[in-house]
């Protein structure tokens, strides 16, 4: 029986930890964007510096080949940065900070989802590192961007529940800007718990529909559109007035919205 091959561990390098670059090799003065620290040695760092500021290390490849961070903020211009790990310091690496401007924006995919929410979005632009989204005034789960900040990825809010059109805007230290279009948030089609109350009665009545979905609701008894329709703040029932009839006939009454319709059951006149 032949005895198995032992392969032992990679031995240390003979030398302390080698930087061969930085990417990006610039990015914003608020810093919080991707780093990516490339170069021999690199394997457990215990301490990445960008000048004298620490950078949050993020990940590391075990071959240490990579490190990742999250750099830290600082003053605009150059700064050296380091990567120490049990076998030393590493030779030090340029990077610049640049004072940034306003971000850019100009696409946000996809443009529209229901207004529950939790849709996974992408906006396109540039300067995105370290931004914070608002979707119609309620704040977007910010996922991160690419290693350029041109691509920033997020999961969108609730929005109205009538749905509609609302505006996008991506908000950095170095300004504010608007997605052009903004999202459209689609509300979901009406449903109607039971049917309409009363079910019969004499024309001019007060009737009541209870279900969901039901804000700028309009209601038709067979063609006649219903007068005088309430709905509660939040879509759940509405009251009106039943429109003139034939005394002994049965119409069906039918619940719209710009997103659907709903059947809402029989409705006999007196």
């Amino acid at each position: 029986m032949s005895t198995p091959t032992i392969h032992p561990a990679l031995p240390a390098l003979p030398f302390g930890p080698v930087l061969l670059g930085v990417v990006p090799s610039s990015g914003p003065t608020a810093g919080g964007n991707t780093v990516q620290l490339i170069g021999l040695g690199l394997g457990g760092a215990t301490n990445v510096l960008f000048g004298t500021s620490t950078a949050t290390v993020v990940g590391q490849d075990p071959l240490g080949l990579t490190v990742t961070v999250l750099a830290p903020a600082h003053a605009a211009g150059a700064v050296q940065v380091t990567v120490t790990t049990s076998s030393g310091t590493s030779n030090p690496a340029t990077y610049v900070y640049v004072a940034s401007g306003p971000p850019t924006a100009a696409v946000i995919t996809p443009n529209s989802g229901p207004v529950a929410g939790g849709t996974s979005f992408v906006i396109v632009g540039s300067g995105l590192q370290g931004a914070s989204v608002t979707i119609g005034g309620n704040a977007a789960t910010v996922v991160g961007t690419d290693l350029s900040g041109s691509v920033l990825f997020g999961v969108t809010p609730a929005g109205p529940p009538a749905g509609g059109n609302v505006p996008v805007v991506v908000t950095t230290p170095g300004g504010t800007t608007n997605v052009p279009g903004g999202y459209t948030y689609l509300a979901a089609p009406p449903t109607v718990t039971g049917t309409v109350s009363p079910s019969s009665a004499a024309a001019g009545a007060t009737f009541t529909i209870v279900g969901t979905g039901l804000l700028g609701a309009t209601v038709l008894f067979g063609a006649a559109p219903a007068t005088g329709v309430v709905v509660n703040a939040g879509g759940t029932s509405l009251t009106g007035t039943v429109p003139p009839g034939t005394v002994g006939s049965t119409v069906q009454v039918t619940v719209q919205t710009a997103a659907g319709s709903a059947n809402a059951g029989s409705f006999t006149y007196l």
